[in-house]
C-alpha cells in the first residue's frame, strides 16, 4: 500500500510549476489531492485521477481575502472531514525599489504569502489533531535566509514564513503533526526564464549562455533545481521517515546557501 494512501493532501497554487510537482509526488505516494488555484484547475484533477489512481477535485479561492480562505476550508472540511497534508505553495511577488513599490501589491503579497498559509494552517489543524495526524508544508526560498534587490515583498514574507514554520512546530511538538518549510534555490520558472531571457537580448547571448551566467553567480551545481527533486523531499516529510522532523526549514538549492 502507498504510504500516503487515503490521506487527504491541500496544495495552493498547484497549477503548475513547484505546486504541480509536489501535487504529483503526493499522488504517486497515495495522497488524495485537493488542487487550489485562482480559477479551479478541473482538468489538472482528471489528470490526476487517470494518471495515478486517486481522488482529485479542485477548487478556486482568491487567498488575498480571508473570507474566501474560510469558505475554501469549510467546504473541504465538509466534504472530507479534514485535511491530512497542507501544501502552502501559493505565491505572488513584485519587482520594484522600495520607493517605487505600490503599497496594493505590499499588500497582496502579506496577504497571499503570509496571512494565507496563517487562516489555512488555523483551518486545518482541528481536524489534524482529532485524527491525530497532520504534515504541514510552508515553501520557502533561498531568499528566507538572504536578501536580493527589488524584492522586498518575497524577501520579507519568505523570510516570515520561517519563523512562523518554527512557531507552529513548536507548538505542535507533542501531537503526531509536523511542520515545516522548503528553502528551494534558482528554479525554471518562467519569471526566471523570462528574466534570462531579457538578458540575453540585451547582451547578444544565446539562452545556454545567459543560463550559465545566471546560475554561475547563484547554484554551485551550475543547473537549476529540478522541481521534482522538491515535490520529493515534500512526499518524504509526509511519510513514516518524516515523523520526527519538525520545525525545519531544508534548503534544495544546488549548494547556494553554503557557497
Amino acid at each position: 500500500m502507498a504510504m500516503l494512501s487515503g490521506k487527504w493532501a491541500l496544495v495552493t497554487g498547484a497549477t503548475a510549476g513547484l505546486g504541480l510537482a509536489v501535487a504529483e509526488s503526493l499522488a504517486a505516494a497515495g495522497a488524495n489531492l485537493v488542487l487550489h488555484d485562482l480559477v479551479a484547475p478541473g482538468e489538472a484533477a482528471d489528470r490526476f485521477k487517470s494518471r495515478f489512481g486517486v481522488d482529485a477535485t479542485s477548487i478556486a479561492a482568491d487567498l488575498s481575502k480571508r473570507a474566501a480562505i474560510e469558505a475554501m476550508m469549510s467546504d473541504l472540511l465538509a466534504r472530507h472531514g479534514g485535511i491530512d497534508i497542507l501544501v502552502n505553495n501559493a505565491v505572488v511577488r513584485h519587482f520594484a525599489p522600495v520607493e517605487d513599490f505600490a503599497p496594493d501589491k505590499w499588500d497582496e503579497a502579506l496577504a497571499v504569502n503570509l496571512s494565507a498559509p496563517f487562516h489555512l494552517v488555523r483551518l486545518a489543524l482541528p481536524a489534524m489533531k482529532r485524527r491525530g495526524f497532520g504534515r504541514i508544508i510552508n515553501m520557502g526560498s533561498i531568499y528566507s535566509t538572504r536578501a536580493v534587490a527589488e524584492r522586498i515583498d518575497y524577501v520579507t514574507t519568505k523570510t516570515a514564513i520561517v519563523g512562523m514554520t518554527r512557531a507552529i512546530a513548536l507548538e505542535l511538538a507533542e501531537t503526531n503533526i509536523t511542520c515545516n518549510a522548503l528553502c528551494p534555490g534558482a528554479l525554471p520558472t518562467p519569471a526566471i526564464q523570462s528574466k534570462i531571457a531579457a538578458a540575453a537580448a540585451k547582451d547578444g547571448h544565446s539562452m545556454d549562455a545567459a543560463t550559465r551566467e545566471y546560475l554561475a553567480s547563484r547554484q554551485p551545481s551550475r543547473r537549476f533545481v529540478a522541481t521534482e527533486s522538491v515535490g520529493a523531499m515534500a512526499a518524504f516529510l509526509c511519510g513514516p521517515a518524516g515523523q520526527d522532523i519538525t520545525g525545519a526549514a531544508l534548503p534544495i538549492d544546488g549548494g547556494w546557501s553554503v557557497a
